[in-house]
């Protein structure tokens, strides 16, 4: 019986714990969602004031402005009527009007609507006579004529050191009260009297959250900022961030300051609904231990019956792991055995495919090697024109001039040296798949192998910083590749009038595309389904192999090759990964 009553006692403590901790979550939870709509709020007020607060600045450069103010030019007022209507469709401002300085609406924008502007006085409005004192102004008021509220920003016209009047632009803010009543809760800019300006609720329009002293409400009579009413106050009671509205509805209150001048937004996050998921939850968690509870004195109970059963199946399970120990102990060792065989097998794979890729480069280095002869042949044929040059400088005494001879000796061998290098590093047998090179060392080595057979031919359109791209993989291998393509290509258009094969690149996400294309007579439908297929071949005497090699090149530096189909010529694109 104890033990039962203790049990109660500490649900019920637990149940009364988790209803506070969910209580505090449910006031975080909702304090979290009333400062971030309360920034989103105050970040879409201040764009669409920021939209409207360049307009007076640009108007008061206006030259019809100056007119209609300065010289009273009924030409200059038609014409500003006008422009200030077109202006105010294509900004939705509410109304644009320019005053003198005397208060009188000189032109408006709804010039041609019952409600115009024109000639009505506004000098006794505080953003009149404050803009006509400072410059300028921004002052919410009620419209005396239109009685929608709004926001109006006001600049003073000067002309030679004169003020002329002062132009005005009217913002309502419907669009933003509408975007602002889509969120759950409520919100609400009020002015340095904590009079409510824009908001989400139109029944809280020009209520005041606090009390306001009779000097204020006097001076609003008479500007008659809020109409002839002075402000009622709001349904609201406010304690920090806590707040009920009508005397029943709870909510937590985030505070930012507003774009308008002393304004501050408010935003209500109702209470209610995440209090009542709290509580749910709470009351969730106390089923659930008790729940807990009950299943742990179902085990207790069980619990003897379960260790004899667990004995008796205890020796069974060892008999059976030690069976099933020696069937895994055998086919562990089939599986090795036969892992070893894949390994073996994959290692010859391997080697097969290098064995073809050294092979097609030889191949290649078969058809360049007259390009490369001519390469060599020319800056030999010049040493030897050099240095005999440079003997009989010597005999004659021009030590000089054959020392510079000698120079461009020494610059003649580096290329061949160069030439020769680049030859060997092809011909190389390169077995690993690591390493960088750039896109613009790959092509000048490619040109360089292809001599001869590629000028007046290749043109090259990859400048810039796309030659000093990284790509993934071994430069020579990378070469092969685009060596392949441009043979191929090379070959394709031999012997025709304005033989052209282009190399060009472009860069897509994380690969570089390097395309060749040619004006051949492209490629026979017959095999175009078998270009990369290995020793399928459309050349009378080709293996077959230099495409399907080059794709296994891409692949394996996780790029790959595709013919792409054109209307005239052929031409390839090579996918390469950039490292």
């Amino acid at each position: 019986m104890l033990a039962g009553v203790t049990l109660l006692i500490v649900v019920a403590l637990l149940i009364w714990a988790g209803l506070r901790w969910s209580m505090a979550q449910a006031e975080a939870t909702a304090d979290a969602v009333a400062r971030q709509t309360a920034r989103t709020h105050v970040a879409l007020l201040s764009s669409e004031l920021q939209k409207f607060r360049l307009l007076p600045t640009v108007l008061a450069e206006y030259p019809d402005v100056t007119a209609t103010l300065g010289d009273d030019s009924a030409a200059a007022r038609g014409r500003l009527d006008h422009t200030l209507k077109q202006l105010a469709e294509r900004t939705d401002a509410a109304a644009i009007y320019v005053v003198d300085a005397k208060g009188t609406t000189r032109a408006a924008s709804n010039f041609d609507s019952p409600a115009s502007f024109v000639g009505q006085n506004y000098g006794f409005r505080p953003y009149f006579r404050d803009a006509m004192a400072r410059g300028s102004s921004e002052f919410f008021a009620l419209g005396t004529v239109s009685g929608r509220p709004g926001l109006y920003l006001a600049r003073r016209i000067d002309r030679d050191g004169r003020a002329l009047g002062v132009v005005v632009v009217k913002v309502e803010f419907d669009g933003v009260e509408a975007a602002w009543g889509r969120s759950q809760g409520m919100s609400f800019v009020v002015d340095a009297h904590g009079v409510v300006l824009v908001t989400s609720a139109p029944a809280w329009r020009f209520r005041a959250i606090a009390p306001i002293g009779a000097a204020t409400l006097a001076d609003l009579r008479r500007t008659l900022q809020f109409g002839g009413n002075p402000p009622a106050a709001a349904p609201l009671s406010l304690d920090g961030t806590s707040a009920i509205v009508s005397g029943k509805t709870r909510y937590r209150v985030a505070i930012e300051p507003a774009a308008l001048e002393g304004g501050r937004m408010f935003h209500l996050s109702p209470l209610d609904p995440p209090l009542a998921a709290a509580r749910s939850q709470a009351l969730l968690w106390g089923l659930g231990f008790l729940l807990i509870v009950a299943v742990w004195a179902g085990l207790l109970i069980r619990s003897a019956e379960t260790r004899r059963l667990q004995a008796r199946a205890r020796a069974v399970l060892e008999e059976e792991v030690v069976r099933r120990t020696a069937e895994l102990s055998d086919a562990n060792a089939r599986l090795v055995i036969e892992s070893d065989e894949r390994a073996e097998a994959d290692r010859r794979y391997r080697e097969a495919r290098e064995e073809l890729a050294q092979a097609n480069r030889l191949a290649s280095l078969g058809q360049i090697t007259a390009g490369v002869a001519h390469e060599i042949n020319q800056p030999v044929a010049a040493i030897r024109t050099f240095a005999e040059n440079s003997a009989t400088l010597i005999a004659r005494g021009a030590a000089d001039t054959a020392s510079e001879n000698l120079t461009r000796i020494v610059e003649l061998t580096a290329r061949i040296g160069t030439i020769t290098g680049e030859l060997r590093a092809f011909a190389r047998r390169r077995a690993g798949s690591g390493g960088a090179a750039t896109l613009g060392s790959v092509l000048d080595g490619v040109l360089l192998l292809l001599g001869e057979r590629a000028r007046g031919v290749v043109r090259v359109d990859v400048a810039g910083p796309m030659r000093d791209v990284a790509l993934a993989g071994d430069r020579t291998r990378l070469e092969q590749v685009v060596i392949n393509l441009v043979q191929n290509a090379i070959e394709a258009v031999e012997g025709r009038p304005n033989a052209r094969v282009t190399i060009d690149a472009v860069a897509k996400g994380d690969s570089i595309e390097v395309s060749v294309a040619d004006n051949g007579p492209g490629l026979d439908p017959a095999i175009a389904a078998t270009l990369f297929t290995p020793f399928a071949s459309g050349k009378p005497e080709g293996l077959g192999l230099g495409l399907a090699i080059a794709r296994d090149i891409a692949r394996e530096f996780g790029g790959d090759i595709a013919h792409v189909p054109t209307r005239s010529g052929a031409t390839f694109v090579a996918t390469l990964k950039t490292a």
